[in-house]
């Protein structure tokens, strides 16, 4: 851009000179170096500055022709006339930008005010094990960084640790871990719990709810319910009541860890399905009429 100012300035300078009789003299005397800043023999040295004084040769500076078209110096220097020097402004001299001070060299980012994007959700599904017992989880994401004009991928593993007793829905969150755009801010990466299937359990909010199926003899006679954990331990529980359709049977502090609450925990549910015979013979049904007292 300098390059192309410099030439529109020598341009018009050289077509002035050579307009006048006495420059056109010095034109062919001197050659082309005499219309530069090479003064002819005996004239005084021009230079940025000090200038010229005196009757000799006085080549102008390329800032005041610049200045007869534009209405202003595009090299921020200061002037004061005939004998003036130049100074240079403190923000880059030659650099400086059009009669201001303001960089010519912009960031990519310069003049724009950049956005913050919406985060970027992902869902992280977690065995009910992981919910009851807590885990560490280990996550390489690859985003894409800008820089100014050109785009690259980096690739970053995160670590996430999942909280005994967190619920589905539970969001953790990574600021700035999104990919950029350009003229925007890294987006927020957020992961969000999402709780798999279990073959045997069901959450309940804080509580586990299981079903168990029993014959119509054991609910008749007693029975006992013996349940694996979900953090492993054998659990075994005598029923001495009549199971009768839709009967239920609570466990204090057996559900799941509330994670507000250290040390506590819901209850677990046991919900009994009575299987009852299709058929029965003539003397089964006779041996119970006698027990049951029909």
């Amino acid at each position: 851009m300098l390059m192309s100012i410099s030439s529109l300035v020598f341009n018009s300078f050289f077509q002035k000179v050579l307009s006048d009789p006495q420059k056109r003299a010095i034109s062919d005397q001197y050659g082309e170096e005499g219309l530069k800043d090479i003064p002819p023999p005996g004239s005084t040295v021009c230079t940025f500055k000090n200038g010229c004084n005196g009757n000799g040769f006085n080549p102008r500076n390329a800032e005041d022709i610049f200045a007869e078209f534009f209405g202003s110096s595009p090299f921020g220097f200061g002037s004061s006339g005939p004998g003036r020097s130049t100074t240079f402004p403190p923000d880059g001299g030659i650099f400086g930008g059009f009669g201001g001070t303001d960089n010519i060299f912009r960031t990519c980012s310069e003049g724009t005010v950049p956005r913050k994007p919406p985060p970027v959700e992902s869902k992280l599904p977690c065995s009910l094990e992981e919910l009851y017992s807590g885990s560490t989880r280990k996550m390489k994401i690859s985003r894409t960084v800008v820089n100014c004009s050109w785009q690259v991928q980096e690739s970053e593993i995160l670590t996430i640790e999942i909280k005994p007793g967190w619920k589905k829905g539970t969001k953790i969150t990574f600021p700035d871990k999104g990919n950029e755009q350009p003229n925007q801010l890294p987006a927020d990466l957020v992961f969000i719990i999402d709780e798999k299937p279990h073959d045997f359990y069901k959450r309940d909010g804080n509580d586990l709810v299981v079903n168990k199926r029993m014959s119509l003899a054991d609910a008749l006679g007693g029975t006992t319910v013996d349940l694996v954990t979900l953090d492993g331990r054998n659990l075994s529980l005598s029923v001495a009541d009549i199971i009768n359709p839709g009967y239920e049977l609570v466990v204090p502090i057996e559900g799941m860890p509330i994670a507000k609450e250290a040390g506590n925990r819901g209850d677990l549910w046991i919900k009994f399905d009575v299987k009852f015979p299709r058929r029965l013979t003539p003397e089964q049904q006779a041996g119970l009429k006698r027990a049951l007292g029909g």
